[in-house]
């Protein structure tokens, strides 16, 4: 994982932009004060979108690791 995010952070690899998005959408849907389900009422169950929501981010993630992997592959 180390090395994906070097060749991300060196411009070795181009991150799709629904990744970007989804990370971004990701880090604003869990600090935000807003909620879809939110914890003070609910409890424990209000972090059940929070958790959808980074494992969305977390299969986009995988998916461009996986593209990275295939290119270094074909080289």
């Amino acid at each position: 994982m180390w090395r994906f995010l070097k060749a991300v952070k060196d411009r070795e690899h181009r991150v799709a932009l629904s990744t970007w998005v989804g990370a971004i959408a990701a880090v604003v849907y869990t600090v935000a004060p807003i909620d879809l389900i939110p914890e003070l009422v609910l409890g424990p169950l209000g972090f059940v979108d929070d958790i959808g929501m980074w494992t969305i981010f977390a299969v986009l993630f995988t998916r461009e690791q996986r593209r990275w992997q295939a290119g270094l592959a074909s080289q």
